[in-house]
């Protein structure tokens, strides 16, 4: 009896598992049809859109010296390319880009460490820190390119200061929300503030550090073409402004 019984177990255990095991694989091959279908509908979306632009601009249904086409849009590209005269505008908006960012982060995590350790000078500078964070993108741009007038180092920090106050302010709040009794354990085992901050505060707060890096990286773009507006001889806020100047919309 007993061993009719544990065959029944088993065999009760196995369909059940099969059972299981083939819901898993059918979901799974939905999940990938899914997924293939999201793609493959975007793109025939984009290609949809190129076809109808492109016949529009052919019929006359719209201005090509306003819009453009596809066409003039690829042509000149492959002719910027073969040049190379757009590889070396996206070249420099890229180095411009990357040191912002690079100084963005260092600038944002030294000044941020420096006031958890301090936080009374965290406290007296964090009104501001809102203040200069809460100011249009673009406004402090003019105001270095008359303090340092025009140049790298200029679209350097107009690219910075896109991106510096919010990360510096995020970064410091986020440090001064760790979690008060694990810094009471690190005192009561006799632990340093520096000890704190190396063991507790910042291993804490990396996905914080981590997802303020993601954000900044567009941040940097966008205030160096900021900065290329109104102080570039090169990059890609330069062409920008030299396409609407000249009216070449497939420049644009």
């Amino acid at each position: 009896m007993k061993t009719r019984k544990s065959d029944t177990y088993k065999k009760s255990y196995s369909i059940v598992a099969a059972a299981e095991t083939l819901g898993q694989q059918q979901f799974i091959k939905h999940q990938k049809r899914h997924k293939l279908y999201i793609f493959w509908s975007r793109i025939i979306l984009f290609v949809a859109f190129l076809a109808l632009w492109q016949i529009s601009a052919n019929l006359g249904w719209i201005d090509k010296f306003y819009f453009s086409s596809p066409s003039e849009i690829g042509a000149l590209f492959v002719h910027d390319i073969k040049d190379k005269s757009l590889l070396s505008h996206i070249g420099i908006t890229l180095f411009e880009s990357g040191v912002s960012f690079l100084l963005i982060i260092l600038f944002s995590l030294l000044i941020a460490t420096f006031f958890w350790f301090y936080p009374s000078l965290g406290k007296l500078f964090e009104p501001f820190l809102i203040v200069l964070n809460s100011l249009p993108k673009s406004a402090l741009a003019p105001l270095i390119i008359v303090w340092l007038g025009t140049g790298l180092r200029t679209i350097i920090l107009c690219g910075m200061s896109v991106g510096i106050f919010g990360c510096i302010l995020n970064l410091y709040q986020s440090f001064s929300q760790t979690d008060p009794e694990r810094l009471k354990l690190i005192e009561t085992l006799g632990g340093t503030k520096m000890q704190a901050f190396t063991k507790v505060v910042f291993p804490g707060n990396i996905p914080t550090f981590i997802s303020l890096s993601k954000v900044n990286i567009g941040l940097a773009l966008v205030g160096v073409i900021i900065g290329e507006f109104l102080a570039g001889r090169r990059g890609l806020g330069y062409l920008i402004i030299y396409g609407s100047q000249v009216f070449t919309c497939d420049f644009l």
